[in-house]
């Protein structure tokens, strides 16, 4: 009698789990950073650190999250052909609340090249407080330095402290 009460149990959490899954599709275009600096290291010819800040546009934004507009700071550790780069993005949708994402990923130095990351939403303010989400970015470079993404994943909301709190009580 217990095991088919379990199951439905877990059925019912599942399914609730499933439900609040929400989609992330935006297309983003990035112009040239608005800080760019490059750094040699030193240890072997074309070993480069680079840091850099710019911001974006949402040129659509398909999803249940609608983004507007995101500010970017970016790390890389380039050498000859390959980099590796971090990241932090603050999006903001049409009524002002933010989600922050981080991101990560890997590429050529050809700048003819597309680039991928794959990303995580760590928080965010107003509405999205508590929200948390996964998912990735294909983007290509265009000749005037800007950079197109594609970006989707899924994000569910989860409580804050007081809603925990108030939940526990």
């Amino acid at each position: 009698m217990r095991k088919p009460f379990l199951v439905a149990l877990l059925l019912l959490v599942s399914g609730s789990i499933a439900m609040a899954q929400n989609k992330i599709d935006t297309k983003w275009h990035c112009p040239k950073p608005t800080a760019d600096h490059k750094f040699d290291v030193g240890d072997v010819t074309d070993h480069v650190y680079w840091i850099g800040q710019g911001a974006c546009e949402a040129a659509s934004s398909e999803g249940d999250l609608k983004e507007k507009t995101g500010k970017y700071t970016e790390f890389h550790d380039a050498w000859k052909a390959t980099f590796n780069f971090h990241g932090y993005f603050i999006a903001t949708g049409d009524d002002g609340d933010k989600v922050n994402y981080t991101y990560e990923g890997s590429g050529s130095t050809d700048p003819t090249k597309p680039g991928a990351n794959k990303w995580k939403i760590v928080g965010g303010t107003g509405k999205h407080k508590g929200i948390k989400g996964s998912g990735s970015c294909a983007g290509k470079p265009n000749a005037d330095g800007s950079f197109d993404w594609e970006c989707t994943g899924t994000y569910s909301m989860g409580m804050g402290k007081m809603e925990k709190m108030d939940k526990m009580k």
